[in-house]
């Protein structure tokens, strides 16, 4: 056959050899066959297209001459693309919480900024300068010269939203550092985190705690009864010392870090429940911008009258979580902690940096927010007279 078609491309008028042996010519029957198998193709390809005829204009795609480089293919019609819808503004209310009337308080609609539920935890451990004055013992906190206080200044920002609110403050650490470390770690940023003066490293654990969200608050100890069987430790402050003497053992424990919003008694029954040494002890923490939190072991204590005197903000402890070393029992006090939050609003509830209560807390605070419980430092639940 490859003979045949060179024969056929032959250009007329040229002569040609003789050949030897031909090869075999197309009969009319091989013939035939080529074309019942085309017309077979034929049928086929009519019949396939028959399932999408072209009856609809719209739907066919348009094609448009391409150039050589660019191989021909349909191009779709380009439908435009919607308007841009503008980002929303940054300088104003952006946040919606809808209070759900279950959590307490009437219905309704609240608007944050979330500008305000964000800190920069890259420099929440670095004192503000303004806020701090040089002391015998190291940095004192000070109200600012344009009135800010560190009480407002160092706190963890919260949604301000009308529902049920708990604060867990946690005291002892720095006494044991790895009980310190495990709790700065384990502990939600929400819960505060209270210092024992008497500790070790205590500002670079203040460091970590900060970067890692929590606010923090300082432990001063007071005299209890029974003193000094019942002894608090160094530098105690007792009802029979001065004042002076008193308030320079209070600015050596607040010398000993930074960045916190706060006191917090440690023991005290006795010497909170006295008016002469007491009173001097609340005026040197308004002077200074501070808050203070009785854990609200004695009811003889007389801070909340003297808080309100001196205008200091102040929370009383509804209850010590942790006064039985058992999970079952802290789990217990928590769950009551939840139930006065739904009674009044808020709750307030103290321990001590043990395994078990960081354990407990921990646990807790994970499930008590899937029951729309918000956890606040306490800087979110005590009264403050500046603002009321």
């Amino acid at each position: 056959m490859a003979d045949f078609i060179k024969d056929i491309e032959r250009p007329l008028g040229q002569g040609q050899k003789p050949r030897g042996r031909q090869g075999p010519r197309l009969g009319a029957g091989q013939v035939a066959a080529a074309l019942a198998v085309l017309a077979v193709v034929g049928v086929s390809s009519m019949i396939a297209l028959r399932d999408r005829p072209f009856r609809n204009p719209a739907t066919v795609a348009v094609t448009k001459p391409e150039p050589a480089a660019v191989a021909a293919a349909p191009v779709q019609q380009q439908v435009p693309p919607p308007p841009a819808v503008p980002a929303p503004k940054k300088d104003g209310p952006q946040i919606i919480h809808v209070q759900p009337t279950e959590t307490g308080g009437p219905a309704g609609i609240v608007v944050r900024d979330p500008s305000a539920l964000t800190q920069n935890l890259a420099v929440a451990h670095v004192p503000d300068q303004a806020l701090v004055e040089k002391g015998d013992g190291g940095l004192l906190p000070v109200r600012a010269a344009d009135g800010r206080r560190p009480f407002d200044v160092y706190a963890r920002p919260w949604s301000g939203a009308r529902g049920a609110r708990v604060a867990i403050v946690i005291g002892g650490l720095a006494v044991s550092q790895t009980g310190t470390q495990e709790a700065i770690a384990r502990l939600p940023g929400e819960v505060t985190l209270a210092f024992a003066p008497q500790g070790n490293s205590i500002g670079r654990w203040m460091q970590e705690a900060r970067r890692t969200g929590h606010e923090i608050m300082m432990q001063v100890p007071l005299e209890p009864f029974d003193f000094p069987n019942v002894n608090p430790g160094r530098n105690t402050l007792t009802v029979d010392a001065s004042p002076d003497e008193n308030l320079k053992r209070l600015r050596w424990a607040l010398a000993r870090t930074t960045n916190y919003t706060g006191v917090m008694n440690y023991m005290g029954a006795r010497f909170s429940a006295d008016q002469t040494a007491m009173a001097p002890v609340m005026a040197e923490l308004a002077k200074r911008g501070l808050g203070y939190l009785d854990d609200g072991s004695s009811a003889r204590s007389l801070a909340p009258q003297l808080a309100t005197a001196d205008r200091v903000p102040l929370a009383v402890g509804d209850t010590v979580i942790d006064d039985v070393q058992d999970r079952g029992a802290i789990l217990k006090k928590l769950d009551q902690l939840e139930s006065t939050a739904r009674a009044k609003g808020f709750a307030l509830g103290t321990g001590s940096a043990f395994g078990v209560t960081v354990d407990a807390v921990a646990s807790w605070v994970a499930e008590a927010k899937k029951r729309g419980i918000e956890i606040v430092p306490f800087s979110a639940v005590a009264a403050d007279p500046e603002k009321q």
